[in-house]
């Protein structure tokens, strides 16, 4: 029972709560209501749902019941969650090299947020989304973040990501986890946007949304 309940528990805690659900906050935050990428993480977020709630029936009998009764109606729900089967695995969700390219994306993370918890505490920064990072990625990884930047961005919470062949400055933060790698951490440039909280140079060029950036005009 108790590797059943920390296995969960340690989904929620860690995989969910403090790396996807915070950066997908962004998206569901600021992106049109009926964008692709708010919807698909919209979508995501409801297959875990409906896959959480059916595992911890056995163990939170009664807020199971009342997470499930509280699921929008669709055809086939039962009537009860104590009526459905344990979730099986899709199959065809399955993709191993985009999991792998996540894995090294995560590991990243890891790495940049050591930098990030320096500046914060040399007084640099104080949220993550002041921040503009450069990495310095050897050559085996430079293709991968550069691919990704923008993924990056998101992923990081930062306000802006520099991917950089492996030339660090003087006072970046040398990785021991993965060699070759080093992050510089600076505060980011520009006026801080009011809607999406990013530091961007497009802050004020639109003359009816002054306190917004341009991506955040857009997407109004």
């Amino acid at each position: 029972f108790h590797v059943v309940y920390y296995t969960l528990y340690n989904f929620c805690t860690v995989d969910l709560s403090a790396l996807y659900l915070d950066v997908l906050k962004d998206r569901l935050y600021t992106s049109k209501a009926a964008s692709q990428a708010r919807r698909s993480a919209q979508t995501a977020m409801k297959e875990v749902l409906e896959a959480m709630v059916r595992l911890l029936a056995p163990i939170l009998t009664f807020t199971a019941e009342e997470v499930w009764l509280a699921l929008p109606s669709s055809p086939g729900k039962a009537e009860s969650v104590h009526l459905t089967q344990f979730p099986e695995v899709n199959a065809t969700l399955l993709q191993p090299e985009l999991a792998e390219i996540w894995k090294t994306l995560i590991a990243v993370k890891g790495e940049v947020a050591k930098a990030i918890e320096a500046a914060r505490q040399s007084k640099v920064l104080g949220h993550s989304l002041d921040a503009a990072v450069t990495i310095a990625a050897p050559d085996k990884l430079l293709p991968l973040l550069e691919t990704h930047r923008e993924d990056l961005r998101a992923l990081l919470i930062v306000s802006d990501v520099c991917v950089v062949a492996g030339q660090e400055s003087a006072g970046a933060y040398r990785s021991a986890e993965i060699p070759g790698l080093a992050v510089d951490v600076i505060r980011a440039k520009g006026e801080k946007c009011n809607r999406c909280w990013n530091y961007n140079g497009t802050v004020g060029e639109n003359a009816e949304h002054p306190t917004l950036c341009t991506r955040c005009v857009g997407n109004l």
